[in-house]
């Protein structure tokens, strides 16, 4: 790794951030000394060693069929789910093995790659109901939140706006971290000077509050942006350590995962993969696009999984307890084509969904589909 210099601001690592829900994030005390020693460019072709906490998986069962590019998913406290379809922009909820549409955001306006994309349930849903969507206008792309009272949708309210939207490269992940806050990621819509410009929210990671205020604890108190120096991140989750991880597509020659820090410039676009150029955070892991197009992650069983679109198939990437990464294994290579989204499930599994229809693919008979995956 090069230096981990922090472009916008001086932000020390060892802060306590104010929790967008009232609560401390986790001291960075707790994290190794110096995550950069790792080099993190592992051979793709190459299978986990045995020991190394890879596992093997299963498909255990198709939960839902006949979907269209569906693309953002996320579990309600009961345990069912939401998921929306990118070019259809509707919602619909997955239960007992049925899905039924709950309702449709209707200023979707989409493109190659924009439409209705990522969904999140508020860590406070019992109480509020509340559920965001990352969404493609004809405007820009942005930020809704509505309730969702078990059987239809609210209205929508825009609660982030003006991010650069575009035919390719626009982002659209949601995750909520421990601290309560919202994680946005977005792309820089095909201009790569978004992802180093200040003044945009292209080419980001950006971190908000359920109203879309700047969170507190942000590089900038007045920004949301937590992260710059991105192309096009599409996959974000948290492990168990609290750990931010972030999955990037590359342009022609490396594909990232990347772990995420306040502050931190990841490099695009005068940097892709490991360049070991000053000011610039490396990759802990790269692989080259045909064995990635990486377009989500997840975080269960110890490992992250990382779900590939061109790649079609399902990374796994073992975390150590000290935040260092073992050898990535892929599983299902071919098995269901394009891999757009892996959720982990309340009750241990996973959740994957295909992307067959979504104009690059070859779609079966019941493509779309969501599948149940056992880790054994």
């Amino acid at each position: 790794m090069s230096g981990r210099a922090h472009a916008f601001g001086a932000v020390s690592a060892l802060l306590l951030v104010t929790a967008c829900g009232g609560t401390e994030r986790q001291s960075d005390g707790d994290r190794p000394d110096d995550p950069g020693t790792v080099t993190g460019t592992f051979d793709p072709t190459t299978i986990a060693s045995p020991g190394d906490g890879s596992n093997s998986v299963r498909v255990e069962d198709t939960v839902a069929t006949d979907l269209e590019a569906p693309w953002g998913l996320a579990f309600l406290p009961d345990g069912s789910a939401l998921v929306t379809e990118r070019d259809r922009a509707t919602i619909s909820l997955v239960d007992g093995g049925s899905t039924r549409e709950v309702g449709r955001i209707v200023e979707t306006s989409p493109t190659s790659e924009g439409g209705l994309l990522g969904l999140a349930v508020s860590p406070e849903f019992e109480t509020d109901a509340t559920i965001f969507v990352y969404v493609t206008t004809t405007d820009d792309n942005r930020v809704l939140s509505m309730t969702y009272d078990g059987s239809t949708l609210g209205a929508p309210t825009p609660i982030l706006t003006g991010i650069p939207n575009g035919e390719i490269h626009d982002g659209g992940r949601l995750a909520f971290g421990p601290d309560g806050c919202l994680y946005v990621s977005t792309g820089e819509t095909g201009d790569g000077d978004l992802a180093q410009d200040d003044d945009s929210l292209g080419g980001k990671i950006l971190r908000i509050t359920m109203t879309g205020e700047p969170a507190p604890g942000n590089p900038d108190e007045s920004s949301p942006i937590w992260t710059k120096g991105h192309r096009n991140v599409q996959g974000l989750a948290f492990d168990d350590a609290d750990r931010l991880w972030a999955s990037e597509f590359g342009s022609d020659v490396w594909d990232e995962l990347n772990r995420i820090e306040p502050g931190n410039n990841y490099g695009w676009p005068a940097a892709e993969g490991d360049s070991n150029l000053e000011g610039f955070v490396d990759p802990l892991v790269q692989w080259s696009p045909d064995q990635a197009s990486p377009s989500s992650v997840a975080f269960a069983d110890g490992s992250l999984w990382v779900a590939s679109l061109r790649g079609e198939r399902l990374w796994q990437v073992p975390v150590r307890s000290d935040g260092t990464l073992g050898q990535p294994e892929p599983h299902f290579v071919g098995a269901y084509g394009r891999l757009r989204t892996v959720v982990a499930a309340p009750d241990g599994t996973l959740w994957l969904t295909t992307s067959n229809r979504d104009g690059r693919g070859t779609p079966g008979p019941e493509d779309d589909r969501i599948l149940e995956v056992v880790i054994d």
